[in-house]
């Protein structure tokens, strides 16, 4: 019955997708704000992310860094200052923003990030979360025994790794038509004010796991 396993794990991770987090909200970003490609580029981002933590937790590496005060630790300070340094950059965009408009547009029109730079905001942003490790480490421990087959692991592994990419490219392609773009123009402050708060947040919780 390992396909109901499957099925189980896929249900299990579509909700976590479905949840707001700095994924979610970078993907958002980016598709209201900058070109499709940089978004799905950062869809592909996350999902390779998260295939690097599926393929870590069933090897038991994700375990061994968790086990380790000082590894977790220093996971923990990486992921904490990236996503709080992507945090203070959307807040100080929507600042920006509403001091000068006219000017932070016509910098806006001239400038946008690349495909390149978005794959890597969407696997840093999800790889370096260290709830993130933590998640899969729960979610495999808890529905991958060792009877499971290695047959069935890459399945799994593969499959979330399609779930997200799939997820967050719809998402990405849906916010980046251009009349949403233009409906969203307006908001862009607000959305980059709640996607700094959402990376600040996370990483302030992260902070205050470790004291």
């Amino acid at each position: 019955m390992e396909y109901q396993l499957l099925i189980s794990l896929s249900i299990i991770h579509l909700v976590a997708l479905a949840s707001p987090g700095p994924d979610f909200a970078l993907v958002v970003r980016l598709a209201t704000q900058e070109s499709r490609t940089a978004a799905v580029a950062s869809a592909l981002g996350i999902a390779v992310a998260i295939l690097g933590h599926t393929l870590l937790s069933l090897t038991g590496v994700s375990l061994v860094i968790q086990s380790s005060e000082q590894l977790f630790l220093i996971v923990q300070l990486a992921g904490a200052s990236y996503l709080a340094w992507m945090g203070v950059g959307a807040i100080t965009a929507a600042w920006q923003h509403w001091r000068d408009p006219v000017t932070l547009e016509q910098s806006s029109n001239s400038k946008g990030i690349t495909s390149y730079r978005g794959f890597l905001q969407g696997l840093y942003t999800n790889l370096l979360n260290p709830k993130a490790l933590v998640f899969f480490i729960t979610l495999f421990s808890t529905l991958i025994t060792p009877t499971v087959s290695l047959g069935t692991k890459s399945m799994a592994a593969l499959l979330l790794f399609l779930l997200s990419f799939i997820w967050f490219s719809f998402i990405a392609v849906v916010l980046s038509k251009p009349r949403v773009q233009l409906k969203m123009k307006k908001a862009s402050p607000f959305i980059n004010l709640v996607t700094g708060i959402i990376f600040v947040g996370v990483a302030l919780t992260i902070i205050s796991s470790i004291f």
